[in-house]
């Protein structure tokens, strides 16, 4: 029987790193081989083709599955860290309840000994590929998790963002911006921006504008098999495409997004008795739940 090879993807943070340190042992005892990579801070920006940080060596191939030790930020930082690799991720959360970490703190050696078990449930998690295309060729491409979104600057115009669903014109949104989410995103940005909750397993894609100036614009909800393609239709200044808020690109009106679902999605492993409606209810604090 081929040895294991388990990841760990750590938060730089002091906490996450004792338990990471705690469970590397744990592992190693067991000849587990561990391969650990500490997250990049968020928020980086693409400029001339570039990340202006360095971006982490690629998830090796061989990974068994990888812990996640961190909050929802570090989930999705995770996940970019695998690409298109199909390796499954466990969330480890700490303290504050998150929508992507499966595991509580005080659990993670029984999710562990599960895991080196084969004692473990993997669902799958939609994401978005998004494509840019500037004069007729491919600029950026990304797999998201959560959602893209389309940001104008502190003191720029509203944007006026030009949209179509399978190539035919939906509407010109006039708002501070547009967010493009998956069903697991639905919980971030686009329900801050009044976007609908949906569940995981529902395959759909949700357009949610941000602060439009036609009060008649709502969020929309359309099949996860469409695609979608925006446009800046005016020109425009100060307009940032970021990739599930880790990864931001400056976009003008030459710019083309194409937005469509991903032929990778996640795989997320999944625990007992972890009910997402529970976690909803306690996230949004519902009937009384607290956070």
């Amino acid at each position: 029987m081929a040895e294991k090879k388990i990841g760990l993807f750590v938060k730089k943070d002091p906490r996450a790193e004792e338990k990471a340190d705690a469970l590397e042992h744990w592992l190693e005892e067991r000849s587990v081989a561990v391969v650990r990579q500490g997250s990049l801070p968020p928020s980086r920006i693409y400029e001339n083709h570039q990340e202006n940080h360095p971006r982490i060596p690629p998830a090796p191939k061989d990974l068994f599955c990888i812990f996640v030790l961190g909050g929802d930020g570090t989930f999705l930082s995770a996940a970019r860290w695998i690409g298109e690799e199909q390796i499954p991720l466990i969330g480890v959360k700490f303290g504050e309840v998150g929508f992507l970490a499966e595991i509580a703190e005080e659990n993670l050696f029984e999710a562990a000994r599960r895991v080196l078990e084969d004692s473990f449930t993997v669902v799958h998690r939609m994401r978005l590929d998004i494509q840019v295309i500037r004069e007729g060729r491919e600029k950026i491409r990304e797999n998201v998790l959560n959602d893209m979104v389309i940001n104008k600057g502190a003191l720029a115009r509203l944007a006026s963002i030009e949209t179509r669903i399978d190539d035919h014109y939906l509407t010109t949104f006039r708002a501070d911006g547009l967010i493009v989410a998956t069903p697991t995103g639905s919980t971030a940005y686009s329900l801050a921006a009044g976007g609908p909750v949906i569940h995981p397993s529902v395959p759909g894609t949700i357009i949610t504008p941000i602060c439009p100036f036609t009060l008649t614009n709502r969020p929309l909800i359309i099949p996860d098999s469409a695609e979608i393609r925006l446009s800046l239709s005016e020109k425009s200044a100060d307009i940032m495409l970021t990739f599930d808020g880790q990864v931001g690109l400056p976009i003008d009106e030459s710019d083309t997004i194409l937005v469509k679902k991903s032929r990778y999605p996640v795989h997320m492993v999944t625990v007992p008795n972890r009910h997402y409606f529970d976690v909803l209810k306690a996230k949004l604090r519902w009937s009384g739940g607290r956070v």
